[in-house]
């Protein structure tokens, strides 16, 4: 605590503490995988700026949406989180939740987009978890308790900070303190991290432990206070007095509003205006730079309002009962409005990333709103994404990372033949190096040309015949010029050959081209070699050269798909050279398709012996491509969707599938992946519990990659169906062992466990009291002619002839069952008890009956304790 601030409670002081102490760290300890910007995390948000992860309680899943695009690039399952509160907080690295309906707090790894960690806290509002960069704080609000967590491990850093019980806030400030408000001492303090360990950054209080760095008195003792962080500061409103104290930098400025009731704020405000919402009559008072700003109404009625946030100089508020959310421009004028159909529940602003996030969490549907006002609508059930539903295609590897830029290397290949008074200079394309190729610069013959990155060759003009020259190509980047490279000495002649008349050109499916051509007319000395040059649109480049009247360009040399045309030039045994040769006829190089990408083969766990597969289209290679050939496990087919479906395998069989796309050049390479179709299933009995007339089975299912229905079925009695983790059978006799087959049944089949359990028994105490006077003093004593009490009979009635015995008054008897029958009435004998039921007992190696009149259960005498017989 820093002078002048309220001392710190004592440990010994701290109602609950060792609870929330201990608390705090099962938190760190269960939390301790979660991400901060190590290894692969890193990689994984980075290239995703302007992002939130934003939360659905009817899908029980979080969906990460694109404030630039507004669109979900990725769905997270939460496991347990179905209509449930979630606290989501974030930064670019960490994400951490808490199910206001539990108190689960979970934490999901960035790289993996899986749940790391869980734990649980005290369910409702009341811990509540802030981030800023890589400073991480659990605030116990109820306890007063300040605890900062090292967002690496989790583990706690530090001493904790301890204020009075019941304190609010616990937000950040946009530079990264922590705002605490006490409403018992009327003040608000700012805390900083500690620098975090091993870490060359952290917060900015620089020590081993948190810090108060500042507190101040904002209100009376004992007042309401709520807070709204600032970008540097805090919103502290006194409700109980309608103040607003703003603390930017070193300047306190309080200001009383003429608020009609308690105000409310969001947790964070950007900008110097704070709006402070009056929920009860739905009225917004702003304060100012320190004074009293726009006061405003939203239009509608009720009290469902979410406090209205200051956004991009304009104030946002949204009303919860119709998913209608309202803008007003700084004078109070409302400017537009918009709905999310089917909100359901309260609708969540929150600005992050330079981007308004208005979530729904019980609706699909979103809002990002982009500092022009831009509104996007978002779909958080996007189906064409990582996570949705069916299961998508697996996301694109990461783009390889970005290359050392270096200044390019020398071309390949400069070579010169000479013309008539002219030369021809050629050359293969220079490595880029990180940067493209802007130009080339040849030298030579005295001059310097700049030729396109996709015009290697070129006509040099104006030459002297007998002369030699030398010519040197270099190439340019972003880097500046590369090392220059030499051609060939040439010393242009008149004594040049003719070109070759004509040229045709053949693509072939191997992606190779056939160029041929005519010998050409040498004028008296013999060709050497032909070279040949490709055209396409704005480029040219020599593609080899051919001692024969035909040249093979090598698969890949040329790009698939693009049109080509050739020209061939003569070179004599002089090394002079022709004109170029009429073009030849277009072509477009073609080879068979890649292999399909991202093929993701799948268990359809609702058909036996079935996979299914889907894949994206692969590059055709210059051909469309028509179909693919599936083979999973054997079976083939062809398809000419990105999805297939194949049965007739076996049970539980590993498939391997592949896929190839089909084109004119015939099938190319093939993608494979694995799948196993469903097995039959295994039941695993983990447990029994019974009471007198039921028994719970509780087993474990492997449902084999499929969908399971389960049983349990008694000996010698029709099954009961359930869930399959756990079924109840009733109606059974107490004290009696049973059999039972638990059994699993899915697409492939039946999976059977057996457990054997007893009900627990039920016994009745035979009861006959003598009365007070007369014969009644010893009716109870014994069996005797006529009726008497506790007597036993073979059937539902009181029959002299079924008579099977008499019980003495105290006798502990076992029931089995209930059965309907004569009513019986016990008269003073036993309470006046009467009923029509007949309690089947075991009763010397027989089971007749005794009226439940006479037979007073234990354990309270109900006779619905009992199965019927």
């Amino acid at each position: 605590m820093t002078p002048g601030a309220p001392p710190a409670r004592r440990r010994s002081r701290l109602r609950g503490g060792v609870v929330t102490i201990a608390t705090v760290v099962a938190l760190a300890a269960a939390m301790g995988l979660t991400v901060l910007g190590l290894g692969a995390a890193d990689n994984a948000v980075a290239s995703f700026d302007a992002s939130s992860w934003l939360w659905s309680s009817a899908k029980s899943e979080l969906a990460r949406v694109n404030g630039v695009t507004g669109r979900v690039d990725t769905r997270v399952q939460v496991p347990q989180g179905r209509s449930h509160r979630m606290q989501v907080v974030q930064t670019d690295r960490l994400l951490i939740l808490r199910d206001l309906n539990t108190g689960q707090v979970s934490s999901l790894d960035l790289a993996t987009l899986q749940i790391m960690a869980t734990t649980r806290t005290t369910a409702g509002i009341g811990v509540n978890v802030a981030l800023h960069e890589d400073a991480a704080f659990v605030v116990d609000a109820v306890q007063g308790i300040v605890r900062q967590l090292d967002p690496r491990s989790l583990t706690p850093v530090g001493e904790q900070i301890n204020y009075p019980l019941g304190i609010t806030g616990g937000e950040f400030d946009g530079e990264g303190r922590l705002w605490i408000a006490v409403p018992s001492e009327g003040t608000v303090s700012a805390i900083t991290a500690a620098t975090l360990p091993e870490s060359g950054s952290g917060g900015t209080g620089g020590g081993v432990s948190p810090e108060q760095i500042r507190s101040e008195a904002v209100a009376d003792p004992n007042h309401d206070l709520k807070i709204s962080t600032l970008d540097d500061g805090v919103a502290v409103l006194d409700r109980t007095t309608s103040t607003l104290t703003t603390l930017i930098g070193d300047a306190i400025s309080p200001v009383t509003l003429p608020l009609t009731g308690p105000g409310a704020m969001p947790p964070r405000t950007t900008g110097l205006r704070v709006p402070v919402t009056v929920l009860d009559d739905r009225n917004i008072v702003v304060a100012d730079n320190g004074a009293v700003g726009q006061q405003f109404r939203v239009p509608g009625a009720g009290t469902r309002l979410s406090p209205a946030v200051a956004w991009a100089n304009r104030f946002y508020c949204a009303d919860d009962d119709t998913g209608t959310v309202y803008s007003f421009d700084p004078a109070g004028q409302l400017l537009e409005k918009f709905e999310i159909p089917g909100a359901n529940g309260p609708l969540e602003l929150e600005v992050r990333e330079n981007h308004l996030f208005i979530n729904a969490p019980n609706s699909a549907l979103a809002r990002v709103v982009d500092d022009k006002h831009r509104v996007k609508t978002v779909n958080k059930y996007a189906n064409d994404i990582l996570g949705g539903d069916p299961p998508p295609n697996p996301p694109p590897p990461p783009p390889p990372p970005k290359p050392v830029v270096r200044k390019p290397s020398a071309p390949k290949s400069v070579t010169a033949a000479a013309g008539n008074a002219q030369a021809r200079v050629s050359w293969r394309p220079a490595a880029a190096n990180g940067a493209a190729i802007t130009r080339y610069v040849v030298e030579g013959a005295g001059r310097t040309f700049q030729v396109g990155a996709e015009q290697r060759s070129l006509e040099v003009t104006g030459l002297t015949n007998g002369e030699t020259y030398q010519f040197s190509v270099q190439a340019v980047n972003a880097k500046g010029a590369g090392p220059a490279k030499k051609s060939n000495p040439v010393v242009p002649t008149s004594e040049v050959p003719d070109p070759p008349a004509s040229v045709t050109a053949e693509e072939r499916p191997d992606g190779t081209v056939l160029v041929r051509w005519p010998a050409a007319n040498g004028q008296g000395y013999k060709i050497r070699k032909y070279a040949v040059t490709a055209i396409s649109a704005g480029a040219n480049a020599p593609v080899g050269e051919s001692t024969k009247t035909e040249l093979v360009i090598p698969a890949g040399e040329l790009d698939y798909g693009n049109q080509y045309a050739f020209t061939v030039v003569s070179i004599n045994e002089k090394g002079a050279g022709s004109t170029a040769s009429p073009a030849s006829n277009s072509v477009v190089p073609f080879t068979t398709p890649e292999a399909p990408q991202s093929l993701q083969a799948r268990t359809v766990g609702g058909s036996r012996g079935t996979v299914s597969m889907s894949w994206s289209p692969p590059a055709d290679n210059g051909r469309p491509i028509t179909k693919y050939l599936v083979d999973a496990g054997g079976r083939k087919s062809e398809v000419t969707d990105t999805q297939a479906t194949v049965g007739g395998l076996g049970d539980g069989q590993t498939v391997t599938v592949r896929v190839q796309a089909v084109n004119e050049a015939g099938p190319g390479a093939a993608a494979t992946d694995t799948a196993s179709t469903v097995a039959a299933p295994r039941v695993t009995v983990t447990g029994t519990s019974s009471d007198a007339t039921s028994v719970t089975v509780t087993f474990t299912v492997d449902a084999g990659g499929g969908t399971a229905s389960c049983s349990v079925t008694p000996n010698g009695r029709a099954k009961v169906n359930g869930n399959c983790s756990s079924i109840r059978v009733t109606g059974l006799t107490p004290g009696t062992d049973y059999s039972f087959t638990v059994t699993a049944t899915n697409a492939a089949g039946n999976g059977t466990a057996s457990a054997s359990r007893a009900t627990a028994a039920v016994y009745g105490i035979a009861t006959c009291n003598n009365g007070s006077s007369g014969d009644q003093r010893t009716y109870c004593n014994s069996d005797r002619p006529g009726r008497n009490g506790n007597e036993i009979f073979k059937v539902t009635r009181q029959d002299d002839d079924q008579q099977a015995g008499w019980a003495k008054p105290g006798t502990r008897i076992k029931a089995l069952c209930k059965k309907s029958g004569e009513e019986v009435y016990a008269f003073v004998y036993n309470d006046d008890k009467r009923s029509t039921w007949w309690v089947r007992i075991e009763w010397n190696g027989g089971k007749p009956y005794i009226p439940f009149a006479w037979l007073n259960l234990e354990g309270g005498d109900n006779i619905n304790v009992l199965p019927t017989c």
